[in-house]
C-alpha cells in the first residue's frame, strides 16, 4: 500500500469517529443513526445520474452488503444506547479485522505479507486492550453484551469482504457506493418509519444539521475505504479503518471530556506498532 492510500484511509478513520461521536452526542440512537444513513443516501442519490449502474457481477455484492449494513448499523445503535456495551465495543473494531484477515487468507489471494499479517494482529490487539478499560466488568455485569458485540463484528467482517469484491466487480468505487449507500437507506427509513415514525421526525425536526454532517462523513469516509480496497489488500484497508477508535479517543479527551488512562495510553502505543510493522 502506498503512502498516498494509508494517508487517505486514516483520514477516512477520522471521519468514521467523527460520526461516530456525532452519533454519541444524540438522543434516540435508533431515529438518529437512520437520520445520518438517510441523509448519506440522499446525498449519494444524485450521484446515481453520473456513474454507471454496476455490472451484474457486482449486484449480489451490493444487495448482501446493503443487508448486512441494516444489522451493522442496528447493532451500531444498540451499542451507543446501551451504556455497558461501548465499553465492550472496542472487542468488535478489534476482533473485526482479525476477521477480515482469516477469511482473506483462507479463501481469498490477497498478497498479504508475514510483516503486514503481524501488524494487523498487533494493531487489532492494541484496540482489543481498550475493552479492558471497563469492559470485563461490563461482560460479567450483563453476559449478553457479547451478542450484540459478536454480532456487530460479523457484520463488520461479512460488509467488508462483500464491498471490497464488490467494487472491483464493479470496476468503479464511486458507482458502487453511490449505489450502495441509496440502497441501505431504504430499508433503514421505512423500517423507523413504520416503528418509530415519531422518534424519527422528531430527529429530523431537531437535529437535521448534525445528521447531513455525519451522513455526509459516513459516505466520505467509506467511499474512501472502498476505493482503498480496489487497489490494496482488503484485510490492510480494514485494518487501518480501524484507527478510528483512537481517533475517537482524542474526539472524547478533548469535546467530551473523557480520561486518557494508561490502558488508553498503551492502546494507543501497540496501534502505532501496528501500523509501522504494516508499513515496513
Amino acid at each position: 500500500m502506498t503512502p498516498a492510500v494509508t494517508l487517505a484511509v486514516l483520514f477516512a478513520a477520522l471521519c468514521h469517529a467523527s460520526w461516530n461521536a456525532i452519533l454519541r452526542m444524540r438522543g434516540d440512537k435508533i431515529a438518529t443513526i437512520t437520520l445520518l444513513v438517510t441523509a448519506a443516501g440522499l446525498i449519494a442519490a444524485p450521484a446515481l445520474l453520473f456513474v454507471p449502474v454496476p455490472p451484474s457481477a457486482a449486484w449480489p455484492f451490493l444487495v448482501t452488503s446493503a443487508l448486512v449494513h441494516v444489522g451493522y448499523n442496528t447493532f451500531l445503535a444498540l451499542a451507543y444506547h446501551h451504556g455497558e456495551l461501548t465499553k465492550v465495543y472496542p472487542l468488535v473494531r478489534g476482533s473485526a479485522p482479525l476477521g477480515t484477515l482469516a477469511v482473506s487468507l483462507l479463501f481469498l489471494n490477497e498478497g498479504v505479507t508475514p510483516h503486514e499479517v503481524a501488524g494487523i494482529v498487533v494493531l487489532a490487539a492494541g484496540i482489543m486492550t481498550l475493552a479492558g478499560d471497563g469492559g470485563i466488568r461490563a461482560i460479567r455485569a450483563a453476559p449478553h453484551v457479547l451478542l450484540y458485540a459478536a454480532g456487530t463484528s460479523l457484520c463488520i467482517v461479512v460488509y467488508t469482504i462483500s464491498d471490497g469484491l464488490g467494487a472491483r466487480a464493479a470496476g468503479s468505487a464511486p458507482a458502487y457506493v453511490a449505489w450502495l449507500f441509496f440502497l441501505d437507506m431504504l430499508p433503514m427509513l421505512i423500517g423507523v418509519l413504520l416503528l418509530r415514525r415519531q422518534s424519527f421526525l422528531a430527529a429530523a425536526r431537531t437535529s437535521w444539521v448534525p445528521g447531513l454532517i455525519g451522513g455526509a462523513l459516513s459516505l466520505g469516509a467509506y467511499w474512501i475505504v472502498v476505493w482503498a480496497m480496489t487497489i490494496a489488500p482488503i484485510p490492510i484497508v480494514a485494518a487501518l479503518r480501524e484507527t478510528s477508535i483512537l481517533f475517537a479517543l482524542f474526539i472524547g479527551a478533548l469535546w467530551l471530556g473523557e480520561r486518557v488512562t494508561k490502558l488508553r495510553a498503551v492502546s494507543i502505543l501497540l496501534v502505532v506498532a501496528g501500523l509501522v510493522l504494516m508499513r515496513l
